[in-house]
């Protein structure tokens, strides 16, 4: 079988699906590798590189896709690349399956076996494929310092011949893994610093971390089935963000990674928060691709509103594009290990394989995402 690694087409995207180490594995298994020319580049993997791990660097998408029976990328292909994949062949990347239709119609219509890695089921078994929480562990990181290189002011206590300079404070909100994460590079970096969930089962992991915990008081279930929060009542929303509001103006950095899966990102912050905050002090929304968990929020910029900065970055584990790339190629890996049996064959039936398959023989499978397809097709049909 004929593993193929195409170069990320989206700009501002310098990660990639396969890392040198991860060819070695696959190889094991007596699988060919195939990179496209300069694929790693931008996450500092050199075509000799791979070419030492014994596989095939290729210039020209055509030799790259030519016969292969599996590829792998990063983000979802365009539709010129969805043109350009061999019928029946198997892919492996993001795909973001519950947004727009059009990638997830042509896939099927091409033929393609499709694997959406964001749909990974959260089961121990399946931990080593986990995409998200791998790329969610560096947006947490790279949240806290992109948020303190836009402060006016130290994040850790000094102590110098000019006086002492306090520790700033602060916030995560969300307590997932990326907010995990950012609580531990914050207090790493010297902040005094608390965070907010509205799932008490993660209170014990967020102290663990150093972190004050702000907990609110919920009559109803805050968490579903997968581990992932529940969207709440207009009351219960109402009691959160007055909980929020009375912490918020006295932090001067403040991250948000608060996000449901297939919904809008619930608002956390409300430009009168904001406007509670001092001047100098840094929202850094992680949930701006969503809509964003501040009011003010733009995805992909920074915005300032009476001296307090909010960020909108929507592709942090693009700027640490090195160590994202090693750790999405090993879940990549372990992900098609887990797919193929022996003999080439592929269990439909298995757990992980039947959650993550998306399309396959023309038609899309996943029953969320056929979902999300008959209210997309209903909404174009009125206009």
């Amino acid at each position: 079988m004929t593993i193929a690694t195409m170069a990320e087409s989206r700009p501002g995207e310098r990660r990639v699906a396969l890392v040198p180490d991860a060819v070695r594995h696959y190889r094991k298994r007596g699988w060919e590798l195939r990179v496209e020319a300069g694929a790693g580049n931008a996450a500092s993997f050199r075509d000799r590189d791979y070419e030492g791990a014994e596989a095939t660097v290729v210039a020209g998408r055509g030799a790259l896709l030519d016969g292969a029976g599996v590829v792998l990328k990063v983000q979802p292909p365009t539709r010129e690349e969805v043109d350009a994949l061999p019928r029946g062949c198997v892919l492996v990347c993001h795909l973001n399956p519950l947004g727009p239709t059009e990638i997830i119609e042509a896939l099927a219509a091409r033929g393609v076996s499709a694997f959406a890695v964001e749909l990974i089921p959260r089961i121990t078994r399946a931990q080593k494929m986990d995409v998200l929480s791998s790329q969610a562990t560096v947006a947490g990181y790279k949240a806290v310092l992109n948020g303190a290189g836009g402060m006016t002011r130290f994040l850790p206590m000094l102590t110098t011949a000019a006086g002492t300079v306090r520790p700033a404070k602060a916030m995560i909100l969300g307590a997932g893994v990326a907010g995990l994460q950012a609580i531990a590079t914050a207090r790493r970096l010297g902040a005094v610093v608390s965070a907010f969930d509205i799932r008490p089962a993660v209170k014990e992991q967020v102290e663990s971390l150093g972190a004050k915990f702000l907990e609110a008081t919920l009559d109803e279930a805050s968490e579903d089935e997968g581990g992932y929060a529940r969207e709440l009542s207009e009351e219960q929303h109402e009691a959160e963000l007055e909980l929020i509001a009375t912490h918020i103006r006295d932090h001067d950095l403040v991250v948000t990674t608060a996000q449901i899966p297939g919904r809008a990102a619930p608002v956390l912050i409300t430009e009168e928060m904001v406007a509670s905050m001092r001047p100098g002090s840094v929202i850094v929304d992680l949930a701006s691709e969503t809509g964003g968990n501040c009011e003010l929020t733009a995805a992909g910029e920074s915005v300032e509103h009476g001296g307090v900065t909010v960020m909108g970055p929507t592709n942090l584990p693009a700027e640490l594009p090195f160590h994202a790339s090693q750790m999405y190629a090993r879940n990549l890996a372990g992900l098609v290990d887990h797919i193929f049996d022996d003999e080439g064959g592929i269990d439909y039936d298995d757990e992980i394989t039947a959650a993550t398959c998306v399309t396959r023989g023309g038609e899309i499978t996943n029953e969320r995402v056929r979902d999300n397809l008959a209210a997309a097709t209903e909404q174009r049909a009125h206009g």
